[in-house]
């Protein structure tokens, strides 16, 4: 028995759904205010806080602590060994300069660029942890505020033109190729974009975080796994104005380029409230999304679209082995929503290889809904093979299904909708 559970645990580390995240041995603490950094709300910290994070990995790592204050910074960069703990009462504040935050390069958008830095930025490391009971608060109701402004001043009030086009704003937190990295306990609050960005990283474990962001931040998705493998989230709060947790791999012919899938993902035990998706795939499909479990997860508060899937004919790429499990609704928007052909503004023609959206399990999904939604995939690529088992759910408004095949609805029970409950479109009548 015993060697058919080491065995077992063995497996499980090995696709990434136990934490197989080491602590550094180098166990010493390195207090930011002994290197100036004073929480006052006004001092920029920047330089103290880095330094104090470069004098801990030349001496051979240890852990970088932000004490009781609220402390501004721009951009801080982790080194080898340094992990950073942010106390109960200590918060790391955004600076609302852009100055503060230089330009690197990494991925915005499903595009690799140069963009400018997060907050807390760990790159190229392993590893190392993020946590604490403290906060890290992006300012992002300033940094919106400012580009509704700058919207505001452009020819015709800046119709069309997104507040980040002309601002870019920086996410709270990026780790961008690590291995064995957890992040732990905090509380992130009001990016000014993304709240934790994971990109081309391996072993990553993120747990009992809560994640909040003012409803009028655009873009303030909680976490965004992107072309990152063995990922564990577990145990965390999202109430934010994008999706809760999105899942990506690049965009178009700078994704195929890169060509490296989000695969191997748990996301489990945790609480969405409101946004504008649960757990998505997308809308960036075109490395691939393979191997996702979500389970055992409450989602309500109006959010958007629980359950769902998004990308465009531009986009390629295959979503497959996708499975929501246990998943508990309470007065969500929709309660399903597939759509290949999502957004079309300022779109891409076609790709010859178009996004494939297949194999994908929803097992004991229940709950009460506005609409039970709808799963629209391509005439070309139409949606294959979804499979419901064991679900219920409330609503007002039934469930459009346009260019899916393969679909087992017997698994799923509609209840309170005035009319079809089911409706299948055709080409004639779009």
């Amino acid at each position: 028995m015993k060697k058919i559970l080491t065995l077992m645990s063995v497996a499980l580390i090995a696709i990434g759904l136990t934490s197989s995240v080491p602590n550094p041995v180098a166990k010493k603490q390195f207090l930011i205010t002994e290197f100036g950094a004073k929480g006052d709300s006004s001092t920029l910290n920047t330089n103290a806080i880095q330094t104090c994070i470069d004098k801990c990995g030349s001496a051979g790592g240890g852990t970088v602590v932000i004490p009781n204050g609220v402390f501004i910074s721009g951009s801080v960069f982790l080194k080898k060994n340094v992990n950073l703990l942010i106390e109960k009462d200590g918060k790391l504040k955004g600076s609302t300069n852009p100055a503060d935050y230089p330009k690197i390069s990494t991925r915005w958008e499903g595009i690799e660029q140069v963009w400018v830095a997060a907050l807390v930025n760990a790159i190229d490391l392993s590893n190392i942890e993020i946590s604490g009971e403290g906060t890290i608060d992006g300012s992002g109701d300033v940094w919106t505020e400012r580009g509704i402004q700058l919207v505001k001043q452009q020819p015709e009030g800046g119709a069309h033109i997104s507040p980040t086009a002309l601002l870019p704003r920086p996410r709270l937190m990026s780790i961008q190729n690590c291995k064995h990295l957890k992040i732990e306990g905090l509380k992130l609050l009001n990016q000014a974009s993304w709240g934790v960005f994971v990109l081309y990283s391996t072993d990553v474990d993120i747990a009992n975080l809560k994640i909040t962001a003012n409803h009028g931040i655009p873009s303030s998705d909680g976490i965004d796994i992107d072309s990152s493998n063995k990922i564990h989230i577990k145990g965390t709060f999202i109430d934010v104005n994008d999706d809760c947790i999105s899942i990506k791999s690049g965009k178009d012919e700078d994704g195929w380029r890169v060509n490296r899938p989000a695969e191997d993902i748990l996301i489990e035990k945790c609480h969405l409230a409101y946004g504008h998706g649960g757990v998505a795939m997308g809308s960036e499909t075109s490395g691939g999304i393979r191997n996702v479990e979500i389970r055992d997860c409450l989602i309500d508060s109006q959010n958007w679209a629980p359950i769902r899937f998004k990308t465009q004919p531009s986009r390629g790429g295959v979503v497959e082995n996708i499975t929501y499990r246990n998943i508990k609704l309470n007065n969500t928007r929709k309660a399903f929503e597939f759509d290949m052909a999502w957004r079309m503004i300022d779109s891409k023609p076609a790709t010859k290889a178009l996004p494939i959206v297949r194999n994908v399990k929803i097992i004991n999904v229940s709950g009460t809904a506005n609409a039970v939604g709808n799963m629209s995939g391509l005439e070309a690529s139409p949606i294959q093979g979804v499979q419901f088992k064991n679900c219920s759910i409330e609503a007002r408004k039934g469930f459009t299904i346009k260019y899916a095949n393969n679909v087992d609805l017997t698994g799923l029970t509609i209840m309170g909708v005035k009319g079809p409950a089911v409706i299948r479109k055709k080409v004639a009548e779009d």
